[in-house]
Formats: structure tokens, C-alpha cells, sequence
């Protein structure tokens, strides 16, 4: 089975050679493995907490929707989409609202440390703080256990509100799971490995310091002015420089390979000027970030592109988010009155969706899944006698999430159980219908599997 890895990006900034290398360019990485299923997300609403700027929402949107396209994601390989353009994420994230205990709200770490700046300067405990802070961590659960994430990087201050997800989804199961768990419990990916890039001052690069290097945004030309800023010491052409306490050469060694690091490193220390340090900072970094560069130019020049990956990444993502988010309704309460009658009048039409065994013409075990209306959805790998047939079948209708064994492939899709293939749907004539046959699929199995 695919290990499903879900990232967040907040929509405040323009991103830095920093979240290049913090973020984005691991992450990218981490799409391209063949086991993970990557669904990466513009975490607009989180960015409403502190952006009161519309203007300033908009850009941030765009510029960092290109950044990852340019730097290399993938929009075919992964899920790529605006957290605004599900529905099912505000209503899920009120659902675990109405199960969370406000004392575990107040216990998380940006809403205390507000709290304490706050009687720090002796104001009102709550002052300047919104309900949106306050809540962050039950809309950050909602965008995790929406699409049962297995794995989500984060910081290391971030690991609360995993643990936090993890309460809330297991005490919605307690109370709404009928003794089954209803989400994937979540775990938590920190790469210790992941660089941290130092500022224009020698302190971790971040906007809060304003000692950032830009990524896109810009010329090359100011590239090079911005590592002409980076401090260094007073040592003279000449004199050896201290290669391991400067930050020119912990970003020049975030970008090269070992051999050039290494090259790098001797030059410091045999007396090269801090002059021609960033000249050859300058030289390296342009050489990996111009060709980006040029394609986030481009993207950022026809934004309907963007909007057409964007809304593309949406469809993929409903066609996950709304059956599970029925599934969800129903087990609440708030299905539709109607839907309590359906399963009878289903079951008494004989129009349930279904399993059909047979034997092929090479005398191979195999069976069909049937919709309810009859379309045909899956048909299955060959066994060698009816009982490897029936355990598969069993197998499928005993998944606890049936969409974490589906993966799309070109113009069909298939189903993957213990890391083989078990089934296959059919040929499709694009991306849409098969996109569409596969919603279908995942909201009949999972209606069965109610059942």
C-alpha cells in the first residue's frame, strides 16, 4: 500500500532560498518515490489567521503556486490543490470542532505563547487574539484526516498538533465510530537532514528577521546583491577563513555536491577573499535556480494556466474528500431523510453494487466489481483456484479505507492489496472519466463496506 504524505503550504509570503531548501525542494524529492501518494495544498484559510490583506492573500496565492510548479512538482504525480476549493474542509473541520474539548485548545503552544506575550506587557490575557489562532490546530486536523494522511513533515514545533489530530480523530471514532476506527491516525515526518539555511545576519533565514534571500521573485542581479549583504568577518584576503562558522559556506554547501563543497572549503581556507567567496556563492546558486527561475516567469505570466493545475488538483481532491465526507455526514447524523429508506429499496430492486466470479477462457480464477447500475469498475488479476479469488474479495470488502489501495495509472486506474495488484478498472478515453468511474467506484465499495 502507498504511504499517503500530505504537506500544507501557508499563503502569507513569497518564498525564500530557505523554504527552498527547508521544504520545497525535499518535498519534491519525496514525490517522485513511486510508494508515496504526495497531495500538497495551498493552506489559504490558515493564512486568514494573520493575513488581513486581500491584495497581499491573492499574490501570495499565485507566487507560491508557481514556486513549487517551476521548481519541479508535478500537478500528474501528486494532488496539487487550493484548500479554499473544498467545501468538505471547513465542514469536516466543524465536525471535530463539536468534538474537541476547548481545554486542548488551550493548551496548544501559539495560542499560550500569545497568551503570555499578551500578560508580558500587561494587557488583557486575549487581547489581539481571533478565534481563527485559537482553533488552528482542529482546521490543520480537518486537512490531515480528510484524506487519511500517514506521514506529514513538519518542524519540530508543529509536533503538538499532530498529536492533537490524533485525539481528535480517535475521540470522533469513540463517539461516532460504531467501534471502528474512522480516520488514519496521523504520524509526524521530521528529517533532521533537511538543511536549515542561515540569513543576510548569520541567523536561521526567515521574514520574521528580514534576512532572506529571494528564490523567483527578482532578477539574478538582485540574487547577487542579496549575497553581497551576508555578513562575514573582518579576515583580509589572504588570511584563512573559518569555512564551518560561515554561512556562505553552509548555503554554498546546501546546493553542491560533495567533491564542490569540498573544493569550496579548501579555497577559504587556503585565503580566498570573501569578495570572490560570493562571487562563487553567486555562480552556484544561479546555475541551479535561473532555469526555475525562467519557468516561474512564465507561469506567473499566464496565471489561467495556474488556475486550470489548481482547479484540476480540486477535482482530484473532491472526488476523495466528498464520498468520505457522506460517509462522514451519515455517521453524525446529517444525512439526507431519504437515505435511511435507500438501502432496503437498493437491496429489494436487486440493484446493489456487486462482486461477479468467473472463470476466463484460460481457465483462471477472476471476478468483476459491478456498480449498482451495472458499470463495469474493477476486474481482477488471474488466481489459480476460487478460494485465492474469494480471499481477495474478502480483503477488498474488509478495508477500512478503500481509496488508500486505489492509484490512478494513465488511463485507468488499479487496486493494490498487501503491495501487489489485485484488480484493474478499465481503459478510459481521458482523465476526466476515468477520474469520474474512480469517485464512483470508491463511494460504491465504501457503501458496501456500510453495509
Amino acid at each position: 500500500m502507498r504511504t499517503r504524505i500530505l504537506t500544507g503550504i501557508t499563503t502569507t509570503g513569497t518564498p525564500h532560498l530557505g523554504n527552498y531548501v527547508g521544504a520545497i525542494r525535499p518535498a519534491i524529492e519525496a514525490s517522485r518515490d513511486p510508494d508515496n501518494d504526495a497531495f500538497f495544498f495551498m493552506a489559504d484559510y490558515h493564512a486568514l489567521i494573520k493575513c488581513e490583506d486581500p491584495l497581499r492573500l491573492q499574490s501570495s496565492r499565485l507566487q507560491i503556486s508557481a514556486t513549487w510548479l517551476a521548481a519541479g512538482l508535478d500537478p500528474q504525480r501528486v494532488t496539487f490543490y487550493r484548500q479554499s476549493d473544498l467545501p468538505e474542509i471547513p465542514e469536516l473541520c466543524w465536525l471535530l470542532t463539536c468534538v474537541t474539548p476547548k481545554g486542548l485548545m488551550n493548551r496548544a503552544h501559539a495560542y499560550k505563547a500569545s497568551v503570555d506575550q499578551n500578560v508580558a506587557d500587561s494587557e488583557d490575557p486575549d487581547a489581539g487574539i481571533n478565534m481563527g489562532l485559537f482553533c488552528y490546530p482542529i482546521l490543520m486536523a480537518a486537512d490531515i484526516l480528510m484524506f487519511n494522511a500517514h506521514r506529514v513533515p513538519v518542524g519540530r514545533d508543529q509536533i503538538q498538533h499532530l498529536e492533537m489530530a490524533r485525539d481528535i480523530a480517535q475521540r470522533f471514532s469513540h463517539i461516532y465510530g460504531g467501534g471502528r476506527e474512522v480516520f488514519v491516525l496521523p504520524r509526524e515526518q521530521i528529517d533532521d537532514a533537511v538543511a536549515t539555511l542561515p540569513g543576510l545576519d548569520g541567523r536561521k533565514m526567515s521574514k520574521s528577521y528580514n534576512n532572506t534571500i529571494p528564490l523567483f521573485e527578482g532578477s539574478s542581479k538582485q540574487l547577487r546583491e542579496a549575497i553581497g549583504r551576508i555578513v562575514t568577518d573582518s579576515r583580509l584576503p589572504g588570511e584563512p577563513k573559518d569555512a564551518d562558522n560561515s554561512q556562505l559556506f553552509t548555503i554554498y554547501r546546501a546546493f553542491a555536491s560533495e567533491s564542490e563543497s569540498a573544493a569550496f572549503r579548501g579555497q577559504l581556507e587556503a585565503g580566498m577573499g570573501w569578495g570572490d567567496a560570493k562571487q562563487a556563492l553567486y555562480e552556484r546558486l544561479e546555475s541551479e535556480i535561473a532555469p526555475m527561475r525562467e519557468r516561474y516567469d512564465a507561469l506567473m505570466a499566464r496565471p489561467a494556466e495556474i488556475e486550470d493545475i489548481l482547479q484540476e488538483g480540486a477535482r482530484k481532491a473532491r472526488a476523495l474528500a466528498t464520498p468520505f465526507m457522506a460517509e462522514l455526514r451519515a455517521a453524525v447524523g446529517l444525512s439526507a431523510a431519504r437515505s435511511a429508506a435507500a438501502p432496503a429499496a437498493k437491496k429489494k430492486a436487486g440493484k446493489q453494487a456487486r462482486f461477479v466470479s468467473f472463470r476466463d477462457e484460460a481457465g483462471a480464477f477472476r471476478f468483476r466489481f459491478l456498480a449498482a447500475d451495472g458499470q463495469d469498475l474493477l476486474l481482477s488479476v488471474a488466481h489459480a483456484d476460487a478460494q485465492g479469488a474469494g480471499a481477495a474479495v474478502k480483503r477488498l470488502r474488509g478495508l477500512a479505507d478503500p481509496g488508500q489501495a486505489l492509484k490512478a495509472e494513465g488511463d485507468t486506474y488499479a487496486l493494490y492489496l498487501d503491495g501487489g495488484k489485485a484488480a484493474s478498472g478499465p481503459a478510459y478515453a481521458d482523465q476526466a472519466a476515468r477520474d469520474a468511474a474512480l469517485a464512483k467506484l470508491l463511494d460504491e465499495l465504501r457503501a458496501l463496506a456500510a453495509d
